[in-house]
């Protein structure tokens, strides 16, 4: 079955069946790298990375079940619930991540969905990033009617809302709300012409066709998001799937490849999990399409490599941030 796709086409009507992915994920490792790097070229500055730093600005207590989040308040993880950062100090962070190169704050809250007053706050937060240059993506979660249109008008870019996994797979992980809620909130952030960051996360125990089903509800979407963050399970304790087994490096990379394929034009962001990378897998995520990382401090709740082995690497690659001078 012939599923290459000539570089340079565009797929934002292409219709992608789940078992097409999954030829993708099954070509010869060299052969499926080389095609997401030809497609790369094609719509991307191929050293250029996007730098996006986040911050959680409420952490942990959160009602929801995800089994791989240690901010659910039903597992016993070391995470404890706080409360929202005051404003200050959100504006504090975003200058420090400004001044080492991030290009976007991404902005993260523990909620099941913010109430009223709670997105009052988070809006005068987005409002302050902006006035410092950059760009803003918030992680709410659902978001009801006419919250997505607050948010625009405070000024926010990008609202991250993630499907996970795929339908299939979806039960098996969460419970307390549904991937027909998840679809619900990524069509509000549309309509309110938000750009809509959205991904999921491999590693969570789901079978190579689950994956594919995963790409095929991203790349379907209609349009597909401008923001793809691919991540690999980070593993907590006290969280049901610390006990799972390891994926594949190499079967992330085919994951990072085929949302290149699948969406050319969007950033394919390498997400979580990228600390327990080696600088080699790194690199090899980076020719598979992957051209935007988070970058400094933390991510979330999970550990993130620093600023400075950051900067040494994509030194060594003679990879630059986007929109930076090129020092070389």
């Amino acid at each position: 079955m012939d599923t290459l796709t000539q570089p340079g086409t565009s797929h934002q009507n292409t219709v992608w069946n789940v078992t097409s992915i999954v030829g993708l994920f099954e070509l010869p490792f060299m052969d499926l790298l080389f095609q997401a790097q030809q497609i790369h070229r094609a719509h991307h500055k191929p050293n250029e990375i996007q730098l996006s730093s986040l911050l959680s600005i409420k952490t942990g207590g959160c009602a929801e079940d995800c089994s791989y989040c240690p901010q659910s308040a039903r597992y016993n993880t070391e995470v404890k619930a706080e409360k929202l950062m005051p404003l200050e100090e959100v504006v504090n962070a975003a200058k420090s991540a400004r001044d080492n190169g991030a290009q976007r704050f991404c902005m993260g809250a523990a909620w099941r969905n913010p109430k009223p007053h709670q997105l009052d706050e988070i809006a005068k937060m987005i409002t302050a990033v902006k006035e410092l240059g950059m760009e803003t993506c918030v992680t709410l979660g659902m978001l009801q009617e006419g919250q997505a249109e607050q948010l625009r008008d405070a000024g926010l870019d990008y609202y991250n809302h993630n499907l996970d996994t795929s339908p299939e797979f979806y039960g098996e992980i969460i419970t307390t709300r549904t991937y027909e809620d998840r679809l619900e909130t990524l069509e509000r952030v549309r309509n309110a012409g938000l750009n809509v960051c959205c991904g999921g996360i491999v590693g969570l125990g789901e079978s190579r066709r689950e994956r594919a089903g995963l790409i095929a509800q991203l790349a379907n979407l209609d349009p597909y998001p401008e923001s793809v963050p691919v991540n690999n399970l980070v593993k907590i304790k006290g969280t049901p799937l610390f006990d799972n087994e390891d994926l594949d490096p190499f079967e992330f990379i085919r994951t990072i490849a085929v949302a290149r394929i699948t969406m050319p034009k969007a950033y394919v962001r390498l997400s979580a999990g990228r600390e327990q990378m080696s600088d080699g897998i790194q690199a090899l995520c980076f020719l598979a399409g992957a051209n935007s990382i988070f970058y400094g401090e933390k991510l979330l709740t999970s550990g993130n490599p620093q600023v400075l082995a950051d900067q040494q690497l994509l030194e060594r690659l003679n990879l630059k941030a986007t929109g930076a001078q090129n020092h070389h």
